[in-house]
């Protein structure tokens, strides 16, 4: 029995670890799915003019939109509803069809992350009822330590070929080319490619804080 309940706790000390990294880089997701970034990012210096007439308040008007559609349970008319004062819909048939499987991924994700924290609270509740909160504290902290160097090396991809990056998620994630659009395109106009930079880099300084604190300070609890 004493046998069976070490091999549960090293199993739940693992799942531990593999969790930290998914849901800290997913907790800094769903920061930067919110309005206050996206007032400060097209605010920042240097960040690219749509040359096709978006000011900055028609780029925080409808961006908030396309923001929402992912959060909440609409169907995809929600965007396709959406018109410009012309009449003409702010995104096309193919937009649509890629901010579709956009929400398809985003969703579940989202669900993944939920379960991944209540699965992280049951261990956290386990350890601490059954007196194995030290082995627990440890495994936090060797996932914070993971999730710095997974950041340290994405970081660094984006420093140095941000475009290649971009391209091997979008080719991760999504078939075919339907990722790829025209620069009159609304989704361009509103997020360019600075715009996803810069996401990349602002999840990375989250993530890395993140799984920094929980290295560094739960490692010295242990001890």
């Amino acid at each position: 029995m004493k046998t069976l309940r070490l091999i549960s706790q090293r199993i739940a000390g693992v799942l531990v670890v593999i969790l930290v990294p998914f849901l800290l880089i997913m907790t800094s997701v769903r920061l930067l799915l919110n309005p206050l970034f996206l007032e400060i990012e097209y605010r920042m210096p240097n960040f690219p003019a749509d040359t096709y007439g978006f000011s900055l308040q028609d780029r925080l008007h409808w961006a908030d939109i396309s923001v929402n559609y992912l959060l909440n349970n609409s169907d995809i008319s929600y965007l396709g509803n959406q018109e410009f004062a012309d009449g003409t819909s702010i995104y096309n048939q193919r937009e649509l069809s890629h901010m579709a499987d956009v929400k398809v991924l985003f969703q579940a994700l989202l669900k993944y992350w939920l379960i991944g924290l209540a699965v992280l609270l049951g261990i956290w509740l386990w350890s601490w009822k059954y007196g194995w909160w030290s082995s627990f504290r440890q495994s936090l902290s060797i996932g914070g330590w993971i999730t710095v160097g997974l950041i340290i090396t994405i970081l660094v991809f984006v420093v140095s070929n941000f475009y290649a990056l971009f391209t091997d998620f979008h080719e991760l994630f999504f078939t075919g080319n339907s990722w790829i659009f025209l620069y009159t395109d609304t989704l361009i106009r509103l997020f360019p490619l600075r715009f996803w930079e810069d996401c990349f880099i602002y999840l990375g300084i989250f993530s890395l804080i993140g799984g920094g604190l929980l290295g560094w300070f739960l490692r010295r609890k242990t001890k």
